[in-house]
């Protein structure tokens, strides 16, 4: 099977990118590790403009940006409130119980990150800003085609790409939203992401939507990240 044909699959097209990340997570660090997410994001980024998993798919209806732009701020506050210290101070029971059941093995988040080589002392900013770019444009959009644009219509039937994006599968549902929340170590947060994410691609049929609502979720976290200095986020 040549190239042209490779990138014409729409399977190959939805998986390669994202496969691609996970290796690239998976090498040794052979350098620095605010250069390696950089080399992850221009490598990964470059394979989905070469595949081209859009050309299945309508162009973004812009009158699902309001609700795409609810989303993303909605599973942002979901995924930072169970740590933040607001929940440490006023509901702590309930957060010692997220560290236990939420997380995945050992049950317990690492004690809290003072430093990290994705900071600006230590990579400098350029390198920060491409960390976050490649969350927010990059990971973002790959994982939504994977996810929910390629995934979940595959548990439904082996031609995918037939299957309306407003067509309800429980099954396939569920365990495409259990399986994004276990690539997560906040897997109870990454549960709820993946079924409100998932339910947003049923509501809207826009698969632009959805991946406009993650990158936002992965916009704020990292901001979020960067000013506070919560870096175990990262």
């Amino acid at each position: 099977m040549n190239d042209n044909i490779r990138t014409a699959d729409p399977l190959w097209a939805h998986c390669v990118p994202f496969v691609a990340w996970l290796a690239f997570m998976l090498l040794p660090d052979v350098a620095p590790p605010g250069w390696m997410y950089a080399l992850r994001t221009v490598a990964c980024a470059g394979l989905l403009l070469a595949f081209r998993p859009w050309r299945w798919y309508a162009r973004l209806n812009v009158r699902n940006l309001p609700l795409a732009l609810t989303v993303g701020i909605g599973v942002c506050v979901v995924w930072v409130l169970p740590e933040s210290q607001w929940m440490r101070e006023h509901a702590p029971a309930l957060q010692q119980l997220y560290l236990r059941v939420g997380t995945l093995w050992p049950w317990a988040l690492p004690p809290a990150v003072t430093e990290t080589p994705y900071a600006p002392a230590i990579c400098g900013w350029s390198l920060t800003i491409t960390r976050l770019l490649g969350s927010t444009l990059v990971i973002a959009v790959i994982e939504e085609f994977f996810w929910r644009g390629c995934l979940y219509r595959l548990l439904v039937q082996r031609d995918f790409v037939r299957v309306s994006l407003g067509t309800f599968h429980a099954s396939s549902f569920w365990i495409t939203a259990l399986l994004f929340g276990l690539e997560h170590d906040r897997w109870l947060v990454g549960l709820i992401a993946g079924l409100v994410y998932g339910w947003l691609l049923l509501r809207t049929r826009d698969i632009w939507s959805v991946a406009i609502a993650h990158g936002i979720t992965n916009l704020l976290l990292g901001i979020y990240v960067i000013t506070t200095g919560a870096w175990a986020f990262w």
